[in-house]
């Protein structure tokens, strides 16, 4: 790893006002501050066309793969559809393998607009260990995002916190995890 890890976010929403991107925003502004060099992904400007596994490298499929692969630790942002993770992102995610996310921390972000989004973030989590990266403990999922939002800003304290929290442990985990990748553990 460099001096100062790479963090990497993918927004898995393709709205113009999108309120995951405006918590991805605050989750980077924080591990900037913690030293990371921070970029968000943005599947608008990805031609990723639904995946099928006999055309691996459609589209930007290996624009996405280079700009993943590079990162020491990743954020996942996504809003919760239908109980699930938007398909933008799951598009994304089937794209990408073990070469991108293996033994990398990952922190994880979901919106919803109603109920509290467990389910995107059980999904999201379940995705990370298939593609044997290290989701984190602490997560930030936020109900009702529209009550939290004004102006483009998170205003709610809690929702802030959690998300500038987010930020600054995705940059501890990725010198923690580089430094066991490093120097593995003598046995015996």
């Amino acid at each position: 790893m460099t001096e100062s890890p790479k963090v990497v976010a993918v927004c898995g929403s393709l709205r113009d006002d999108s309120s995951t991107r405006v918590v991805l925003a605050h989750v980077m502004a924080a591990a900037k501050a913690s030293g990371a060099q921070t970029s968000v992904i943005d599947l608008r400007e990805y031609d990723l066309p639904l995946y099928n596994g006999d055309k691996k490298d459609a589209g930007d499929a290996q624009k996405l793969r280079e700009n993943i692969k590079v990162a020491d630790s990743i954020v996942l942002g996504t809003p919760i559809y239908h109980g699930s993770i938007a398909s933008p992102l799951k598009t994304a995610l089937d794209y990408c393998g073990f070469d991108e996310f293996e033994d990398k921390p990952v922190g994880l972000v979901t919106v919803a607009g109603g109920r509290f989004p467990t389910p995107s973030l059980l999904h999201l989590r379940t995705i990370c260990v298939w593609l044997r990266a290290v989701p984190l403990s602490h997560q930030v999922g936020i109900p009702n995002i529209s009550s939290v939002i004004e102006d483009g800003q998170l205003v709610d304290n809690t929702a802030l916190e959690r998300a500038e929290k987010l930020g600054d442990k995705i940059v501890e985990y990725s010198y923690l995890l580089d430094n066991q990748r490093t120097d593995p553990p003598t046995i015996g």
